[in-house]
This record gives structure tokens, C-alpha cells and sequence, in this order.
């Protein structure tokens, strides 16, 4: 009984996480045609602490353990602050959605190659094959993409901090509501110190306020406690393939919402990331 309700709550974390995740490029388009991208992520990172120091609060534990904080800020700043202020310029410089979701999608097969010398033959191809799907679900918006330099040199730097945040953060071993108003504590400063550097406007309307609370709140709250909590108990090469799944999500929110219908490579797209997700999951691994 206790395996299949471990088995449950670990696969409802997952399809949490991913439905999440997947509708979060909609609100950000939504939020970013409201506002620059440094505003929206101080009123975004400004929301999500609140929330947490509620809950921290409420759980008698505002910061993590003494001895790991410095680990801590530093895990935060490239996972969340460095990591989203990055992907935030790269898509004001341009970069459509599909393009970067394209240079992340390195991300699965870049951690295997850090964290696994050995790398299985099964795993990699599962994960060339998803990443093969990803170009095809996107084919349009890569094709559409006429970006500047530091469009792309801002994409390349996401998929750095993110990369490595997440492999920092997979060593860190406390319970995630422990961590992460530290880390969006710092964040935040992070998007404060940069503001003066760029462009920061901002108009406050309704489209505004929806998108900001729902990042601020289920992705940037929910969303990352599920991450966190999927880092904590599984292969981390596992866990970030399951972004391959977030596109799919965003194509299918797309057309339900929106009535924008996918090409049959689109489709095709769809059904080899699902394929490759598979074959990453059934492969022999070594839990990292």
C-alpha cells in the first residue's frame, strides 16, 4: 500500500509539474506584452517570496540549515535568478519560443554527459529522439526566428545556469520549503541590482495582473516545489528530460485555448518526445 501511494504521489508530482510548466509560456507572453522582462520578474520573484515566508512561518523554518546557506544563495541565484533573467532578455532580443525551447532542450543530454561518464546507449538515444521531436513541434517558430547575437549568447547562458543550478541543487538535501525563500530572497535582490542597467516599464492591468500572480504564485510556489521535490527523489538526468514534455503541453494548451491547430510534423513532433521520454525512463540507470 505505502509503494502505490509513494508511486502516486511521485506521478502526480510529475504531471503537476509538467501541466504547470507547460502553460507558463502563455502567461509570460501575456505578462511580457504588459511589462520588461527585469519588472516582470521583481513583481513575479517578489510575489512568489511573500508566498513562501507565509509558509515558513507558518512551518517555523524561515532559512535553510546553518553550515549550507552559501550553497544555498548560490544554487538559487543560477537556477532561478540567473537562469530567468537570461531567458527573459534572450526572448526580448527575439528569440521565439521554440528556438529556445530548442537550445534547452540540450539541457537532458549536456547533464547526462556531466553527471554520467558512462552514458547508456538506451538513455541517449531516448533522449536524442525526444530532442529530434522538439525541433519538429517548433520547426515553425525556429524557422520564423531572426535574432541578434546576444539573443543567442543570452539562450546559451539559460541553459548554463540552469544546468548546473540544477545539479547544485541536487546536492542539497533539505526539504525545498526550506530552501527557496532564500533563494528567491536573493533572486529578487539579483533582478533589483539589474533594473537600472536596462529598460524597466510596466502598465497594471487586468492581463497584467493575472499573469503576474500565476507566475508568481502556482509557477514560481507550486511549480518549483514540485521540481524540487522531483530532484530530491529521482535520476536528475530523469527529471530534466521531463521538459521535453513542456512544449507538447504548451502546443496542446495552444490549441485548445486558442484555436491554434499544429502542423502534421508538429504532431509527429509530439508523439517522438513522448517516444524518447519513455525509452529514458525504461533504461538501466545509476541514481545521481
Amino acid at each position: 500500500m505505502s509503494l502505490n501511494k509513494s508511486t502516486l504521489a511521485a506521478q502526480s508530482a510529475t504531471s503537476g509539474f509538467v501541466l504547470l510548466w507547460g502553460s507558463a509560456a502563455i502567461f509570460t507572453r501575456l505578462g511580457l506584452d504588459n511589462a520588461s522582462p527585469l519588472a516582470l520578474l521583481i513583481c513575479r520573484f517578489a510575489i512568489a517570496l511573500v508566498a513562501l515566508l507565509l509558509v515558513a512561518v507558518i512551518r517555523g523554518r524561515v532559512l535553510p540549515q546553518p553550515g549550507t546557506r552559501g550553497q544555498v544563495m548560490g544554487s538559487g541565484l543560477m537556477m532561478i535568478g540567473g537562469y530567468a533573467v537570461c531567458y527573459f532578455e534572450a526572448m526580448a532580443r527575439g528569440v521565439t519560443p521554440g528556438l529556445i525551447a530548442t537550445i534547452m532542450g540540450i539541457q537532458p543530454i549536456l547533464t547526462l554527459c556531466l553527471v554520467e561518464r558512462r552514458m547508456q546507449g538506451l538513455r541517449l538515444v531516448g533522449l536524442l529522439i525526444a530532442l529530434a521531436g522538439l525541433i519538429l513541434l517548433v520547426w515553425r517558430s525556429i524557422s520564423a526566428a531572426h535574432v541578434a547575437a546576444s539573443g543567442i549568447v543570452f539562450s546559451l547562458a539559460a541553459l548554463g545556469f540552469m544546468t548546473y543550478g540544477a545539479i547544485m541543487q541536487k546536492k542539497i538535501h533539505q526539504q525545498p520549503a526550506d530552501v527557496l525563500p532564500l533563494q528567491y530572497g536573493v533572486s529578487l535582490l539579483l533582478c533589483v541590482l539589474l533594473a537600472p542597467l536596462g529598460e524597466f516599464h510596466l502598465v497594471i492591468n487586468w492581463q497584467f495582473a493575472v499573469a503576474v500572480l500565476f507566475l508568481g504564485v502556482l509557477i514560481s510556489v507550486v511549480a518549483q516545489l514540485l521540481l524540487y521535490r522531483l530532484l530530491n527523489s529521482g535520476n536528475i538526468v530523469n527529471v530534466t528530460s521531463l521538459f521535453y514534455l513542456v512544449p507538447v503541453i504548451t502546443a496542446l494548451l495552444d490549441y485548445l485555448l486558442l484555436g491554434n491547430a499544429l502542423p502534421w510534423s508538429g504532431v509527429m513532433g509530439m508523439a517522438a518526445i513522448i517516444a524518447g521520454i519513455v525509452l529514458v525512463f525504461k533504461a538501466p540507470r545509476k541514481i545521481v
